[in-house]
């Protein structure tokens, strides 16, 4: 085990100077992940940051872009040839057909090569021709990110945290009522676990739906090739005292322990170890209409979510990244399009104060952080309308689950954050001050000009921060 620890040290040291030296001399790739939380928007964001990366009208905040000095954008495929490429062109068909739709949510990793033609700036740019920049999105499930925490745990902290966590929970009554009910001291047997472990990811479907963020382990919820398989067929159980050999606690602890090694170290070593940039996307909004608990649930997922880019927190994590660290992590608050721009600079405040506890805790050592708020593609347009004697900054759109136009105010979101997080995290029930209202929203029926790729806001102030300094 040691010596292959230490032959796959060398190995990705080996590899990391490779990609090093490469990109220094050759052709630099930027490997950009993409990630985020439940209904987060991530398909759309790709698919509307390379149609606008291809047709770069709309992204004047992109210097490069700005300047001209990105002669030509196209699509290659990717470099690894057993991960699943991103479907862009199905999903841009999606949303750009007469009878637009948004695309179906990709479930597992991907990935896609996007290259740039850049002309060099600086005294040498006129002796130089354009040099190829690759961008390579790397697009992967928020929920397998949150599994990180488990690799400090042994099943029986796991369990205690989960079983304290849910027990108030109304999506948890049923699992909670089986759990309790088991002997975890009786001899295992399969049944009794596959019925645990389906009550369980039954419950972390429910509490996604609810909007919750702490619904791991992430393969429960995307298990794909893995389903049925005894390596996600556990679930936390009371403790108590020591289990003996061969008894159910024994089993689930065993296959808590395969979890990590089998499927969450291989995903950070073939994936996340990789990364250079990061973007995490965050439906802050839908967080906001569920309440204060979601609201402080969505925090404490922030900062587990940040736990992995500091990998000192984490022995495993820090021999597996050999001091590499991402060096830009930017944290979005998606759907900025369901309201009225004067309210955007208070979404931005609050998605930085739902970051700013685990930011100021974190060593980044140098790695730039952002929160904004955007849309990855605009789907309302702007309005005001009078109602009881007063002017309300609505937003109009094409309902989702009627098809009707409509106007929307969803409520005027508090100038201080703290309004908003200090009763989510006193853990009150519902807003005392206000409610906030969120609508779904059909994707628009789009007529682009030559050169322009779809309608956002802020997507290109994001591609700046990302990699617009590699450009």
């Amino acid at each position: 085990m040691v010596i292959s620890s230490i032959a796959d040290g060398i190995a990705r040291t080996v590899e990391g100077i490779g990609d090093s030296v490469s990109g220094a001399f050759f052709e630099p790739v930027i490997r950009l992940g993409v990630t985020g939380l439940a209904r987060s928007g991530k398909t759309v964001f790709i698919t509307s940051l390379v149609a606008n990366m291809l047709d770069r009208g709309r992204m004047p905040q992109l210097v490069a872009a700005a300047d001209g000095r990105i002669a030509a954008a196209f699509l290659q495929p990717q470099p690894d040839d057993t991960v699943p490429r991103f479907d862009y062109e199905t999903h841009y068909a999606a949303l750009t057909a007469d009878a637009p739709r948004w695309p179906d949510s990709t479930r597992a990793v991907s990935e896609l090569r996007l290259s740039l033609r850049v002309r060099p700036t600086g005294l040498l740019g006129g002796l130089q021709g354009p040099r190829t920049v690759h961008l390579d999105i790397v697009d992967y499930p928020g929920e397998w990110l949150l599994d990180l925490a488990l690799l400090d745990k042994t099943y029986a902290q796991w369990s205690d945290e989960v079983l304290t966590r849910i027990a108030s929970r109304p999506q948890a009554a049923e699992f909670m009522a089986r759990a309790q009910a088991t002997d975890g001291t009786a001899a295992h047997d399969e049944p009794t676990a596959r019925g645990l472990a389906d009550s369980f990811t039954a419950y972390l479907h429910a509490a996604r739906a609810a909007g919750f963020y702490d619904c791991t382990p992430g393969r429960f919820l995307l298990p794909g090739d893995l389903a049925g398989s005894p390596a996600i067929t556990f679930a936390p159980l009371p403790q108590a005292g020591d289990a003996p050999r061969k008894s159910l606690t024994r089993e689930m602890a065993r296959r808590f322990e395969a979890y990590k090694a089998q499927v969450v170290k291989p995903f950070f070593r073939e994936h996340f170890a990789k990364i250079d940039r990061q973007v995490v996307l965050v439906d802050a909004l839908g967080a906001i209409n569920a309440g204060p608990r979601a609201v402080e649930d969505m925090r404490l997922a922030m900062a587990d979510i940040l736990s992995a880019f500091r990998p000192g927190r984490n022995a495993f994590l820090s021999q597996l990244l050999l001091g590499k660290r991402v060096e830009k992590i930017l944290f979005a608050a998606t759907k900025a399009d369901h309201l009225h721009h004067t309210q955007h600079a208070r979404l931005t405040a609050i998605m930085e104060a739902l970051t700013r506890d685990a930011r100021s805790r974190a060593d980044f050592a140098g790695a730039k952080t952002q929160a904004m708020s955007i849309a990855a593609l605009r789907a309302t347009t702007e309005d005001t309308i009078t109602h009881e004697g007063r002017d309300l900054d609505c937003v109009r759109g094409t309902l989702l689950d009627t098809g009707k136009r409509a106007a929307f105010y969803p409520g005027a979101l508090p100038e201080d954050p703290n309004r908003l997080l200090s009763p989510a995290r006193d853990g009150a029930d519902r807003w005392l001050e206000a409610d906030y209202q969120i609508m779904r929203f059909a994707p628009a029926r789009l007529t682009l000009k030559p050169g322009e790729g779809p309608p956002h806001i802020r997507l290109d102030r994001a591609a700046q921060f990302l990699f617009g300094d590699r450009l």
